[in-house]
């Protein structure tokens, strides 16, 4: 089994990449190759240029960052994305990846009259969405509506027809104790030590 990891944060001493750690640990604990995409290490340009959107509209990725990206991610049995929620939303990078590596004719294809996609993703058995924000998670879902639910989980990855699509949040990690912090880091390890 082969885990990539989609990893965005430009601070090796966050909360973000202390659960890329612990997914990682735990992932090779279950005996599985795990593969990860550090957007930020790799100095990832996010920015949509005329000539991508004429490449979307043709069906055939050019970025060659975006196609090394696409490539491992039609490999990867489990796919874990991790990211900070900034301003309720997800980073530039992020988005980005969305935008150049959710890409029509390599990821996805269009179902009958244009209007259905079907996920040309076929080894991917699992996909989870792990995120760290200093908003309460009940302020979160009534006033900012979920956002990252709705345009990240729903509006694009179950778009795609992906299954198993889950969303792990934790809240409120600057006011978060040491020991809690320890905690939610340990379940990460134990969760991904049996996929």
């Amino acid at each position: 089994m082969k885990t990539l990891i989609v990893y965005n944060h430009p601070y090796n001493g966050s909360f973000c990449h202390a659960i890329l750690e612990s997914v990682k640990k735990g992932a090779l604990e279950a005996g599985n190759e795990v593969d990860v995409i550090d957007l930020d290490s790799d100095c990832f340009n996010p920015v949509m240029t005329g000539a991508d959107l004429i490449a979307f509209k043709n069906r055939q990725a050019i970025d060659e960052q975006s196609i090394d990206y696409i490539n491992r991610l039609r490999e990867a049995d489990h796919l874990v994305i991790i990211f900070p929620i900034w301003w309720e939303l997800m980073p530039a990078m992020m988005k980005g990846f969305v935008d150049k590596v959710i890409f029509p004719g390599s990821v996805y294809g269009y179902i009958g009259s244009g209007h259905g996609l079907r996920t040309m993703l076929t080894n991917l058995k699992s996909t989870t969405v792990i995120t760290t924000m200093n908003t309460p998670k009940l302020k979160y879902k009534y006033i900012y509506r979920n956002a990252i639910k709705n345009a990240l989980i729903k509006g694009t990855f179950k778009k795609l027809g992906l299954k198993k699509v889950k969303w792990i949040s934790f809240n409120m990690i600057k006011t978060s104790s040491e020991e809690t912090r320890k905690k939610w880091l340990l379940n990460m390890e134990k969760k991904f030590a049996n996929k």
